[in-house]
């Protein structure tokens, strides 16, 4: 289309040329189809052979090698529609007529592999000894992969927490002991459960309408406009996973150690 400045190298290949060609060139082809096909007639209809349009070059008029040859031509025809309605259905899916079902990650009929999702980073790549995630779903991943986030981030504010004590207390929790003992002195005890019950608020009235992916809870402070930080991509959540799963061996390593040395 010279006019829309348009090339044949723009058009790309299958259907996605669909949303490429200007509307004047689809009605262009409409007509050319309309011509030929009013140009042809409809008398092959009216003498009982449809399809014949006079056209003797590859027919016969021996009247057996032309029923054979004719239907050779409607079982030809017969397979290449169902080719054609194939190569449509593939190109939808992958991109391309001739694609590799491998891009089509999406297929019902494809067995869910989790090393593939984020998370299988070196160097232990995709770790599960206790084989928990064979033969589960991407539903049961999806969720335990939530869960996974929540601890992970609720340990890395933990690990915090057990630094700051010693540089910085609440308002009248000066005199609590650290770490685990405080959880048995007031008032201390008592904020715990404070945060506790505001903390199973959230999780089950607020977060949960919230959450359009596993951990996924939106941008509120616009973090993701942020050029120097970058977007929510696969390596920032590569990032969050592997310093949530390292929080959560010091966390608890962290409690072990403060219960049994008190320190």
């Amino acid at each position: 289309s010279p006019s829309a400045g348009l090339k044949f190298a723009d058009i790309p290949n299958g259907l996605a040329a669909i949303s490429k060609v200007p509307s004047l060139g689809w009605a262009q082809i409409a007509a050319y189809f309309g011509f030929v096909e009013f140009s042809g007639g409809f008398e092959d209809y009216k003498s009982g052979t449809p399809g014949d349009y006079g056209f003797k070059v590859l027919t016969s008029a021996d009247p057996e090698e032309k029923t054979k040859k004719l239907s050779a031509e409607i079982a030809n025809g017969r397979l290449a529609m169902m080719a054609i309605i194939g190569m449509f259905f593939q190109d939808g899916l992958t991109g391309s007529a001739w694609g590799d079902w491998a891009l089509y990650t999406a297929s019902p009929l494809r067995a869910f592999d989790a090393s593939k999702e984020v998370g299988s980073v070196d160097p232990l790549g995709f770790w599960d000894p206790a084989g928990l995630a064979e033969g589960k779903d991407e539903a049961w991943f999806k969720q335990m992969r939530g869960y996974e986030l929540k601890h992970g981030r609720v340990a890395m504010m933990a690990i915090v927490g057990f630094l700051g004590q010693h540089f910085w207390r609440f308002p009248g929790c000066f005199d609590v002991p650290d770490g685990v003992a405080a959880l048995k002195t007031m008032p201390a005890s008592a904020n715990m459960g404070c945060l506790f019950l505001i903390a199973g608020f959230f999780e089950l009235r607020i977060l949960g309408e919230r959450e359009t992916e596993p951990g996924n809870y939106g941008d509120p402070f616009k973090i993701i406009d942020n050029k120097l930080i970058g977007g929510y991509d696969e390596k920032w959540r590569n990032f969050e996973l592997s310093n949530g799963r390292l929080a959560m061996v010091g966390a608890i390593g962290t409690i072990v150690a403060n219960g049994y040395t008190g320190l």
